[in-house]
């Protein structure tokens, strides 16, 4: 027996066997993963699950226990996830053909239910990340939808972007996740001959909406001229009614102003004469106002 023992091929083979009784007994939770105990293709447990709140050293991290042979570990990360959308195609309700780029920020908070979704085989992340990616751009699409392309760049975008985090909230609620954060990151028209065009219904909407617009402007001027004249009438009508005499005088003196005034280097006149007898009539404000 004691020769048995201090044979280097058995004290090799006992050590490797030990070793390997260890790793099949013992694992490590790091931090920022998740473990899922699966007995005889059965989930038992979950071992350092997300918790909202908890502080980084009072998780369940740490040295892991399981029956060595029959248990097997299912890791999930607890960190927050991506899922990204690329060139999604919309169709807006004025009809435009939109190219939607966007993204959604997640966490797994119910591991055994995502693995009740998605299954118990390795790569459980990629799966539920490639079935958010569908019901994603299915809410997406549902909510754009509704909306007009000018919908994206107004402060209407921000409801948009609560409705579809909530839309993808009820329909990934199946998954064991949490939907943290929904925005679009670029949303255009696709180029080509749809852009194009598209770019020059909106050129001539603006046309039409401009000559529209000076149109009123004119009109509204043509009212407020005629106004302003009818006015100036009613103005000289009276003042003429009040004392015609004085109002006869300062036309007179206007017209001899223009009249009698030289020109000036701006506006010349010419060198036109008048001649004029005494007694005309242009003349009697020069006779003591024709009296």
């Amino acid at each position: 027996m004691t020769n048995w023992l201090r044979n280097p091929i058995t004290l090799g083979v006992v050590a490797l066997l030990l070793i390997i009784l260890l790793a099949s007994t013992i694992a490590i939770v790091p931090e920022t993963r998740q473990a899922v105990i699966v007995r005889v293709e059965k989930p038992i447990a979950v071992v350092n699950a997300y918790r909202p709140g908890e502080a980084l050293g009072n998780t369940g991290a740490g040295i892991l226990a399981r029956v060595p042979f029959f248990d097997r570990i299912v890791w999930l990360d607890k960190r927050v996830l991506d899922v990204d959308l690329n060139n999604i195609s919309v169709l807006s309700t004025d009809q435009r053909p939109l190219e939607v780029d966007a993204y959604a920020r997640y966490r797994i908070v119910d591991p055994l239910r995502t693995l009740q979704a998605v299954g118990l085989a390795g790569g459980a992340e990629e799966r539920v990340t490639l079935a958010l990616e569908q019901l994603f751009g299915s809410a997406l699409r549902n909510e754009l939808g509704k909306r007009e392309f000018a919908a994206l760049l107004s402060p209407e975008r921000g409801q948009m972007m609560d409705n579809i985090q909530s839309r993808l909230q009820q329909i990934a609620a199946p998954y064991g996740v949490q939907i943290i954060d929904v925005r679009i990151k670029h949303a255009d028209l696709p180029s080509g001959t749809a852009l194009n065009s598209a770019i020059e219904r909106m050129k001539n909407a603006r046309l039409q909406q401009a000559q529209v617009i000076r149109s009123q402007g004119l009109k509204e001027a043509a009212i407020i001229q005629a106004d302003a004249q009818a006015r100036a009438a009613q103005i000289y009508a009276e003042a003429f009614n009040k004392d015609p005499v004085f109002y006869d005088f300062y036309r007179a003196m206007q017209s001899y102003r223009q009249t009698f005034t030289p020109g000036t280097k701006d506006q010349p006149k010419g060198d036109t004469n008048l001649i004029l007898t005494p007694d005309n009539a242009y003349l009697k404000q020069f006779e003591g106002g024709g009296k």
